[in-house]
């Protein structure tokens, strides 16, 4: 019976080797928020844990990494992607927007504003990723439909919200950004 290793043997020795290998490195490039940063990075590293743990852009959130909730979601050249599933060198070059390169400077983008307004974020773990995803809807499609909203969002899960106060965010930035009603007044949410 000494022949076979114990399970806490056949552990440890595996540990081991994990820790001798070598981790593929490469410098990437990456334009990140308007700033070009040149990163060396592991290659199995997600775009995810780039974003939070070597430029410490924290408003993109952990979810499930598995690419079903939504709360990692940045844009990428402008269309919502899940940074959870997305490696750096895939985007090397490419425009990527982070929920902290939303606002212009200390003004809130429109969409921002109307879901603090309407108290469209909860305990706002899923807001960057909804507020992202809804941007590139609202660039992409001025005056969405209430359908369209909800098409555009059903990649993004929030567990606090019934999403009646996110629809309607939606639709109040999308008014204000058309200028067809005032950054701040009366009709506050009660769009179609």
């Amino acid at each position: 019976m000494g022949l076979c290793p114990s399970p806490a043997d056949y552990a440890r020795r595996e540990l081991k080797n994990e820790v001798e290998r070598p981790v593929d490195r490469h410098v990437i490039a990456l334009d990140v928020n308007g700033e070009r940063r040149e990163l060396l990075l592991p290659v199995h590293k997600t775009l995810l844990e780039v974003l939070r743990e070597d430029m410490q852009l924290t408003g993109t959130k952990h979810g499930c990494e598995l690419g079903e909730c939504g709360t990692c979601t940045v844009l990428i050249d402008g269309k919502p992607e899940l940074s959870c599933l997305v490696l750096p060198i895939q985007v090397e070059g490419r425009a990527i927007t982070t929920i902290e390169g939303m606002a212009g400077g200390s003004q809130l983008h429109p969409l921002q504003q109307a879901f603090a307004e309407l108290g469209a974020a909860q305990c706002g773990y899923c807001s960057p990723g909804i507020l992202l995803a809804s941007k590139s809807l609202l660039e992409t499609n001025p005056r969405p439909s209430r359908d369209d909203i909800r098409e555009a969002l059903a990649g993004n899960l929030c567990r606090c919200t019934g999403y009646t106060k996110i629809l309607e965010a939606v639709e109040l930035a999308a008014r204000r950004m058309h200028n067809s009603l005032p950054p701040s007044g009366g009709g506050l949410g009660r769009g179609a």
